[in-house]
């Protein structure tokens, strides 16, 4: 059977999709990229805002349009906080919860009627992996969260928190480097929170993985800034840890941090970042930043902008703040108009571009290694632009032959020159 994978979300929900595709290939079946060809069709449904809800079932209704004989399994936060609505969509065979995720793969088979055929499979990421032109990996090692942010729906939607053993990962990440992947992201929903639940920390999990394995790069999702152990930044003594970390502060002002039940200060996270940054070079600290939450007055928005600034970050997401339903936040009064919200989110984006280009200005100069991607832009009929990230998650472009090809190769290159969208490189 032909099978395609869709997600909405987060990179968790990228990294269940690689293992269901890992698993759907030792079933026998077949991963295809195209949709209106794929027989069964795997939906990874989002639910962070109402817009990703309104999203999620746009999704699975063009897809029934698209391919209205293809068999559709819905699964994900949408599904799993609105199962009754979901299971009304036209075309939804099955829906699995984000409890029973892990058993997506055996669910299907059994529910649906789609035989096995063993004998067909074929090297497991060999198509889910490659023919989406990857060169890295999103490994899902935890799920859940045992806290409650008053704006957050997803921590309901993905329940308590639950660990992947060691081992597990180890294993995993063994297979990936069998398969040619050169750079591992771990992700989950409460990544660092990882191994409460086993007596383990995220500290233990990344020296095992450097230690047991020979993965070139490994990379982390985001963590919460109060989670990480105790000599966190000694991990990065070794290379093939990337210096980055996106530490979502979602807000500069205590107030509004104490609205949200959020469990760092700005102090704290002052703090966090100091000692990242004195004892990691050219690491880049990204974030989240929620604008116009309830009850944000002028002063609190101006105290939150100008934090930010003080700290200077490489990248912010920037989230304008609407109503979830279902969450404290969407009970609190004084819910900020949509006009300042607005107002606000645009002066915080100018803001936002020019520390990133402050930190493109600290990194010129510079030689990396970079992993480079198989994207590329035709220049001439000679020559083209390919790209790749650096350790610290810059991108980067280089200019090449169009007979020659970088694509999953990690090269040194020279930053020489900065757009506004991503630096330019010669190879060493």
């Amino acid at each position: 059977m032909l099978v395609h994978l869709r997600t909405l979300g987060c990179r968790l929900n990228e990294a269940e999709l690689e293992s269901w595709a890992q698993a759907f290939q030792k079933k026998g079946h077949q991963i295809t990229r195209e949709q209106n060809e794929a027989q069964l069709i795997i939906v990874n449904s989002c639910a962070v805002t109402q817009d990703a809800v309104r999203k999620s079932r746009q999704l699975i209704r063009r897809i029934h349009r698209d391919n209205p004989s293809a068999k559709i399994i819905a699964s994900g936060c949408y599904v799993t906080l609105n199962s009754d609505e979901a299971a009304e969509l036209l075309g939804v065979d099955l829906i699995v919860s984000n409890q029973d995720k892990d058993r997506l793969v055996e669910l299907a088979i059994q529910e649906l009627d789609i035989p096995t055929m063993p004998a067909m499979s074929t090297e497991p990421g060999e198509i889910s992996l490659f023919s989406r032109g990857r060169q890295r990996a999103f490994v899902k090692v935890q799920d859940g969260c045992r806290y409650r942010c008053t704006f957050c729906i997803v921590t309901v939607a993905r329940g308590e928190e639950k660990s992947t053993p060691i081992e597990q990962i180890v294993q995993e990440v063994n297979r990936l480097v069998e398969q040619g992947i050169n750079e591992v992201i771990l992700t989950g929903v409460h990544l660092g929170g990882y191994g409460s639940d086993i007596e383990q920390n995220l500290g233990h999990l990344i020296s095992a993985i450097l230690e047991q394995t020979s993965v070139p790069r490994l990379r982390l999702g985001s963590l919460e800034p109060w989670d990480l152990p105790d000599n966190f930044f000694t991990l990065f003594n070794n290379p093939r840890l990337m210096p980055h970390l996106h530490l979502p502060l979602q807000s500069g002002s205590d107030s509004v941090l104490k609205r949200m039940a959020r469990r760092c200060k700005t102090e704290e996270f002052t703090q966090i970042v100091a000692a990242a940054r004195a004892q990691v070079p050219h690491i880049n600290i990204t974030t989240d930043i929620i604008v116009g939450f309830p009850g944000e007055t002028a002063q609190e928005w101006q105290d939150s902008f100008a934090y930010i600034q003080s700290i200077g970050f490489g990248h912010i997401h920037i989230f304008t703040y609407s109503t979830r339903a279902d969450t404290k936040a969407a009970t609190l009064a004084e819910q900020v108009p949509n006009a300042l919200k607005k107002q606000r989110s645009q002066q915080l984006h100018k803001l936002a571009e020019a520390m990133k280009q402050e930190f493109f200005r600290q990194n010129q100069d510079q030689s990396f290694e970079v992993l480079w991607e198989g994207q590329k832009e035709q220049i001439n009929a000679q020559t083209h632009k390919v790209f790749g990230y650096t350790p610290n998650y810059l991108r980067v472009a280089t200019i090449i032959d169009n007979s020659q090809s970088l694509e999953n190769q990690i090269l040194e290159a020279k930053i020489t020159a900065i757009t506004p969208k991503y630096l330019l490189a010669e190879l060493a």
